[in-house]
């Protein structure tokens, strides 16, 4: 009894409001809101470094007669206002023409590249799925290409393209006898061949990562079932593997493609500072604008015009493939 008073008496002090209360005063509402954003700033300053400043002063770039008189100080170069969008998309000009061109190659490449890497990277994704001796060996081969740097896994590939001592000519000339005679792979309408391989080569580990990834997620009972009701390998891939892949695949497309479009290194590395007309990506065909002829505002525009095109693309594809998505449920 001398012990339960007490505490009855504090509890009957004790302020109505205030019970069920911690003691301890909560941090502040402007603390909480704000220590994500903090902790974002430095992302977000090296962001504005490395991507927007450049971006904008290119953007500025392109509305003025920069040439190589105007390179040591460019701001002070004449202003151009449209000059340069209307060169660069004067079709029947030598300039648009040829812009119009390295489009068109470049759309060719970025819809076989992207596509064969899906496809190779996605069947060997569901082949890696059964547990078999040497499957980790095998992943970590798999993934070489993708871990290699650029330069030195495309510079092994301008040796392998060489004409008189290149291994691919060895091969399919000396080894199996499928040409008549050893190939030119870095010139000539070979180029977009050569560039196309090296492309895939380099990118289908990505595609593989990917899928593979998302079909961890993928329950077994729903194969099991399926094979219960007789479906084969063939079925359970279009109707459980292909629809459950469904949000990975409309990621992976839209990096690849984005970066496959964008691809400077690769080309840029295999062919030098001029690329072959076949292989004329547009990539190097700004920098050869920019950089080959010193007209960067021609270059800047040439530059801008990429950009809408792939935020218009990127835009669209996102507004596409949103429409099947079900909203999910609160």
């Amino acid at each position: 009894m001398t012990t339960t008073a007490p505490a009855e008496a504090a509890v009957a002090k004790r302020p109505s409001g205030a019970a069920g209360r911690s003691p301890r005063r909560r941090p502040g509402r402007i603390r909480r809101i704000g220590l994500p954003y903090l902790l974002l700033l430095p992302a977000l300053v090296l962001e504005l470094l490395v991507h927007l400043v450049p971006m904008v002063i290119g953007i500025a770039m392109s509305f003025k007669e920069l040439t190589q008189f105007h390179i040591r100080d460019w701001g002070d170069a004449p202003w151009s206002g449209l000059d340069n969008y209307q060169v660069s998309v004067d079709f029947d000009a030598p300039v648009g023409e040829a812009l119009l061109r390295s489009f068109f190659i470049t759309v060719a490449f970025t819809l076989l590249s992207v596509g064969l890497c899906w496809l190779i990277g996605t069947a060997a994704a569901l082949y890696l799925q059964d547990t078999f001796r040497g499957r980790g060996l095998l992943r970590a081969l798999f993934l070489v290409p993708y871990a290699l740097p650029v330069y030195a896994a495309v510079i092994t590939w301008v040796f392998m393209f060489q004409h008189d001592n290149g291994l691919v000519n060895h091969v399919l000339h000396d080894q199996l006898g499928l040409t008549d005679k050893p190939s030119f792979w870095l010139i000539g309408d070979n180029s977009f061949v050569a560039l196309l391989v090296v492309s895939v080569w380099k990118g289908w580990p990505f595609a593989f990562l990917i899928v593979m990834a998302g079909l961890q997620n993928i329950p077994k009972e729903q194969y099991e079932a399926a094979a219960l009701d007789g479906a084969g390998m063939w079925q359970q891939i279009r109707r459980i593997t292909l629809p459950s892949l469904r949000p990975v695949n409309q990621v992976l497309l839209l990096v690849l493609f984005l970066w496959t479009f964008n691809d400077f290194n690769t080309p840029y590395v295999l062919f030098g500072k001029s690329a072959p007309e076949a292989a004329d990506l547009i990539s190097v065909h700004i920098y050869q604008a920019s950089f080959v002829t010193w007209n960067f505002g021609t270059g800047s525009a040439m530059s801008v015009l990429l950009l809408l095109f792939l935020l218009v693309v990127t835009g669209g594809y996102l507004l596409l493939t949103s429409r099947g998505r079900k909203p999910a449920d609160v």
